[in-house]
This record gives C-alpha cells, structure tokens and sequence, in this order.
C-alpha cells in the first residue's frame, strides 16, 4: 500500500485524487491532507479518509478545524512550516503536489530533499524554478512523475523509447472556449464566460489560463524540464476533442500519441500507480463516440499568452519566474472583474518589461522575484 501526502486537497484535482484512492483501498491509503482555506471540505475530508495528518495553511481556520476534528486521531497542523513538515514524515510514500501556483514550490523542495516520490500537478513548481528542482530531484534520486494529462502522455508515449531519438513533442490544447471568437468579440467576455470550459472540469485558475492559452506556455515550460529538450523541441497543437492528449514525433518520422477520455482521474491514477497499470473504474473511451478528431495551430494573434510564455522559456534565468507571477495576479483581478480579457495579457507584458531580470538564480532569488513581480503587477491592476 502507498501512503499518499495531498497538497491542495479541497482543489479540483485533490478531489479527483481522493476519488481514486477511494476507488482502490488496497492499493493507496491516504496520509497527509492539506488545503489553504477551504477548511468545511477539508475536515469532511478527513473525517472520511482519516489521514494521521491535516494542515490548513490559513491559520485564521486552524481553531475551527482542531475542534472539528478533536475526537479523531488526527494532527492538525496550521500554517507553511507545518505544511513542509507533513510532507517529510517517515510514513509519506508519496506527495502529489496539486497546490495552484508558486505555493506548491517550496513543499515540493521540501519532500524532495526528504526523498519523497513526487507526482506532480502543480506546472508552477516546475515553470517558476525548473533547473533547481529537477537538478535535486535527480540528486535526492526521486521521480517527478507528471499528473497532467498532456505530460502523462508523453511520458507515457516514451516508455521504452531512446531520449536522443525524440525530435519534437505537440502538446495538445483544448483551445479552450473561446477558440472560435474573434479579437472584438474576446475584448467582452466576462470570466464567467471563461469558466465554462467545453471538455475539462478544472479549478477556476486552470479554467482562466486554459481559456487565454497561458496553461499551455506553461505546461510546455513544464515539458521542457520534466523531459529535458530544447525549447525548439516542443510545439502546440489545438486538438478541441481532447482526446489525443500529447504526441512524440521521433527521427525516422514516426508518431506515437497517447488517448483517452478527457478525465483527470486517469493520469492521476497512472503516477500513483507507475510502473503499474491499475484497472480503472470509470468510463473507457469508444471509438464510434469520436468519430472525427481535429488539429489546428494556435492563433498567436488572438492568444498572445502562449506566445509570452514560449519567449519568456526561451529567454530563461528566472524570466518564467516573473511571468508567472504576473499572470496570477492578473487571473486573480479577471476573476474579481477588475481586468479584461486582453487586460491580463497588458499586465503580464508590463511587469515583464520592470522587473529584475537575472540569467542565473537560485530559490532565494526566484521568491524574490516572485515577490517583486507581484508588487509590479499589482500595481499596474
């Protein structure tokens, strides 16, 4: 039996996480659940699974969720340094890092020094400090094994496969819901337009940069570290089904791509798994159901993020760093209508142009410029 650590459990994948272990009692048991403020989910949770530790990082709940949880045994925990202590205990197994954003980084450092096996929803920690965070996983000999659907198909596609053989990775992208809108119209949508995405059930700040194309200048930041390739080696391609989740193109000019329904709890039960295969009990994909699968290239001119962010890989030093942090707080402002669409995409460009830029850096340096970033953003909203 695995023992599972959950960073971020109340959120959408932390969810859908727990589903599966639900599924499969002998296989995971579930050790650690954390949650940032969504304190009612997080003490139904635990009072369900019954882990031996829960921390809630917002320490204005810690009282109320102690008390809820008083005739349990369970440790509570508030706050970050408990958060990065849960992760470390000797009876974690593995941490599945599903945090939204630059939180995620530091536990994830954390419980890979203590020579955790990460499986990793949280791009940020890779996008923000990728170079560090693979250097020490390789060095504490820990897997990264990728819960997004996109990084699990190709690592998946290159099982058994000789990495200098690899000439080129498609990501694929929904092209979210507003793929067929033109600049005038995009200049209108609401975020509540944003949040109805046709084919994945996502966390609101996934939904918003999936919508902007942001999450997939992310995800291929994610794939140039997780996969070690050169920032030429990785393309976007818009497959609005969602069905071919990621291709890898080789040499001699042979594809080989990974399908599947549009369904989190496949990939997340593929790390949790691997290097087994587990029966999974939900719905199987049917052929005769997609009759007909579609590519397209990404309009740069309508969804200048995607472009933003493969600049901001190509650039490098803590470049990412900047950008991402930007893009929070402008997501953050479009959810609370203090933004447009385009407004997003003007404040991350800004805060690009002012702040620090740094070729090299190390985690000090990257919380710097995550700080830094903030301030400029925020200012510029």
């Amino acid at each position: 039996m695995k023992r599972i650590a959950i960073l971020g459990s109340t959120g959408s994948i932390g969810r859908q996480t727990l589903e599966v272990i639900a599924n499969h009692p002998v296989d995971f048991a579930v050790e650690v659940l954390t949650a940032r403020s969504n304190y009612k989910l997080l003490i139904e949770q635990a009072a369900r699974f019954l882990p031996a530790t829960v921390v809630i990082t917002d320490h204005s709940h810690l009282e109320k969720v102690k008390t809820a949880l008083s005739g349990l045994p369970i440790t509570v925990g508030g706050g970050q340094e408990a958060l990065e202590q849960a992760v470390t205990g000797d009876r974690v197994d593995m941490v599945l890092a599903a945090m939204v954003g630059f939180a995620g980084l530091i536990p994830v450092i954390q419980a890979i020094k203590a020579g955790k096996q990460i499986a990793l929803a949280n791009k940020e920690t890779l996008v923000v400090a990728g170079e560090l965070v693979t250097r020490l996983a390789s060095e504490n000999k820990v897997d990264l094994l990728p819960v997004d659907s996109e990084h699990s198909a190709i690592f998946q596609c290159l099982m058994g496969e000789q990495h200098a053989e690899v000439d080129k990775i498609y990501i694929t992208a929904s092209g979210g819901p507003f793929r067929n809108l033109d600049i005038k119209a995009l200049e209108k949508v609401t975020f509540h337009d944003a949040l109805k995405h046709p084919t994945w059930n996502m966390g609101a700040k996934i939904t918003i940069d999936s919508a902007s194309l942001m999450n997939k200048g992310l995800e291929v930041i994610e794939a140039r570290w997780l996969f070690n390739l050169r920032h030429e080696q990785i393309d976007v391609i818009v497959h609005p089904q969602s069905i071919v989740h990621s291709l890898v193109q080789f040499c001699d000019g042979s594809l080989k791509a990974q399908l599947g329904l549009p369904d989190m709890r496949l990939p997340i039960l593929y790390a949790m798994s691997y290097p087994q295969r587990l029966n999974g009990l939900f719905p199987k994909f049917n052929f005769t159901d997609y009759p007909c699968l579609t590519f397209e290239a990404p309009d740069p001119v309508r969804f200048p993020n995607l472009a933003i962010a493969l600049e901001a890989m190509r650039i490098g030093g803590n470049m990412p760093c900047i950008m991402n942090a930007a893009n929070e707080i402008a997501v953050e402002a479009f959810l609370s209508d203090r933004l447009g669409f385009y407004g997003m995409t003007k404040i991350i460009e800004k805060t690009l142009q002012k702040a620090t830029f740094l070729p090299v850096a190390g985690l000090s340096e990257y919380i710097e410029s995550d700080r830094e970033a903030r301030s400029i953003a925020s200012s510029f909203v």
